[in-house]
């Protein structure tokens, strides 16, 4: 059951890190524009199922007064409110306070900040810390995303597993990071790889929604465009198994999808996320619809 809408509320970021699955930098495009969260929100009243609305990028404080009244919107129809950011506007207490103290009336509930070595270099005290000191002063509900270069560790719960090669710090292998940080890493053979464990591909939970119409369940993973059709009737009308990309992906992971469309791939990968974005790349030609939008692949708008 679909229960959260994710804004992407831009593609454009201060920062250009090396793990971010939607290629976001300074020249990244796509913001949204006051209109279209409107119809966004509108749909989403109409499906019935969303709780939460989520506004994220790229880094949404760089449009803040499209994001605050954004979430003014959403607050009107009683959607709980949450919000993702890597905090650089927070350069000081006095400043963070200023910055948030238009949300501690908009019914946010969740203020997420990314407090990893890809941002900061200083772990103890940076604008993560001072943004949520902030945060807590005005009694808006905090939490972290801790992301950091992978590393390798050994596995050692049991006599099964004792041994075996695990890959620690929380990196996505799709986007940027398959670029910067898979190399040395540890690998896995293909066959293997024969689920999709982290995205909800039958009932999707969330979504997430960019200004170019794409609704991704995960990033470059569109299930339509909601521009061409409504979103309340993209998500009534979904049927994971018929779709090209999904239904392979729920019937045996990236090993299914590369079986079903005989593509060419490699012996072994880093995990599933490494696989499925290598393939689902090899066949964007193929299904531009779905495989989209093009810049979340690397590749430049045609």
């Amino acid at each position: 059951m679909l229960n959260g809408i994710h804004f992407l509320l831009t593609y454009k970021c201060n920062y250009e890190c090396d793990h971010c699955f939607l290629y976001c930098g300074p020249h990244s495009e796509g913001t949204f524009t006051l209109e279209q969260i409107r119809n966004v929100l509108d749909e989403a009243v109409k499906i019935g199922t969303i709780e939460w609305i989520y506004y994220e990028g790229g880094e949404p404080f760089l449009f803040y007064p499209i994001m605050l009244e954004g979430i003014k919107l959403a607050n009107d129809k009683g959607f709980k409110i949450g919000i993702v950011t890597n905090s650089y506007w927070a350069t000081c207490n006095e400043d963070a306070e200023v910055w948030l103290k238009s949300l501690t009336k908009l019914g946010v509930k969740d203020f997420t900040v990314s407090d990893d070595e890809f941002h900061f270099e200083n772990k103890d005290y940076n604008q993560s810390k001072v943004a949520r000191s902030a945060a807590d002063k005005l009694n808006i509900p905090t939490s972290s995303i801790s992301i950091n270069e992978p590393k390798v560790e050994m596995r050692s719960e049991s006599e099964y597993e004792k041994g075996k090669p695990v890959i620690s710090g929380g990196v996505t292998f799709r986007g940027r990071a398959i670029e910067t940080l898979i190399e040395g890493l540890p690998r896995t053979k293909w066959e293997e790889l024969k689920e999709c464990p982290y995205e909800d591909l039958k009932g999707l939970g969330r979504v997430h929604v960019d200004s170019f119409g794409n609704v991704q369940i995960c990033q470059g993973l569109s299930i339509g465009n909601f521009w061409e059709t409504p979103l309340s009737e993209l998500v009534r009308n979904y049927k994971p198994d018929n779709h090209p990309i999904c239904g392979p992906l729920l019937r045996g992971g990236p090993a299914q999808l590369v079986r079903d469309y005989d593509i060419k791939h490699k012996d072994s990968y880093v995990d599933e996320c490494h696989m499925c974005y290598k393939a689902r790349l090899a066949l964007i030609e193929k299904y531009p619809q779905y495989l989209t939008p093009r810049q979340v692949y690397g590749l430049e708008e045609e």
